[in-house]
């Protein structure tokens, strides 16, 4: 049962995690090429490190080199002038300037293998962001068409503003004209109180006219002429 449960919460808690990336997921494509770029900041500052560290041990080598080159000749000179003691003291120099030579040779190969790994490091992150960078304007560009095609599924679909609107339209429209339902109103009172028989009994060829009409206004002006 517990296990189960435990199931069920992973579960859940997976899918909401999936909703939660798919709503912010232009967010954190954005978050992430940030974060890629500030790893290529601080790669490209140990690179920087790096190749300051091979130029310098590259002077050094340079300067024991020449030291060396000028001690030998010194040191050859003082044997041909029978100066033993002092060709052996140079001697043990140049041992030891030698032996600094090849340590720094071996750094600075080490240096430079170092640094061409991590230059192309450098290289395709850097390009591997430009990527992403062109990704998410795409992504962006995407997002921002379902968003609008969202809004115009709902439009068509009647429950947008438009749609609200054209409804309240046709509800005033389909009301109830107030005016003629006062005329109606008006007969029913009359007809209740039986004030229109004469009138309709009149119109009806029973007894004179209760009321002056048009006809009998033009009867009367041509009887007149």
């Amino acid at each position: 049962m517990i296990g189960t449960l435990k199931t069920l919460i992973t579960g859940v808690n997976a899918r909401a995690e999936e909703r939660v990336r798919d709503i912010y997921s232009i967010e954190l494509i954005e978050q992430k090429i940030r974060e890629a770029q500030a790893g290529l900041q601080a790669a490209k500052a140990t690179l920087a490190s790096l190749i300051q560290r091979s130029r310098a041990e590259g002077r050094q080598i340079e300067v024991l080199e020449t030291r060396i080159k000028d001690m030998t000749a010194r040191t050859k000179e003082a044997l041909k002038s029978g100066r033993d003691d002092m060709a052996a003291e140079a001697a043990q120099a140049i041992a030891g300037m030698e032996n600094e030579l090849t340590l720094r040779r071996e750094t600075a190969s080490r240096l430079e293998t170092r640094i061409l790994r991590l230059r192309q490091s450098v290289e395709a992150t850097n390009r591997r962001i430009i990527d992403l960078k062109q990704g998410a304007v795409a992504a962006k560009a995407v997002r921002q068409e379902q968003t609008i095609q969202k809004r115009l599924n709902t439009t068509l679909a009647g429950q947008s503003p438009i749609g609200e609107a054209d409804e309240l339209i046709q509800r005033v429209l389909s009301r109830d004209d107030p005016y003629e339902q006062s005329e109606i109103l008006n007969e029913i009172d009359q007809g209740l109180k039986h004030e229109d028989i004469g009138d309709r009994l009149a119109k009806a060829g029973f007894g004179p006219a209760t009321k002056v009409t048009a006809e009998d206004v033009l009867k009367r002006l041509t009887k007149g002429k």
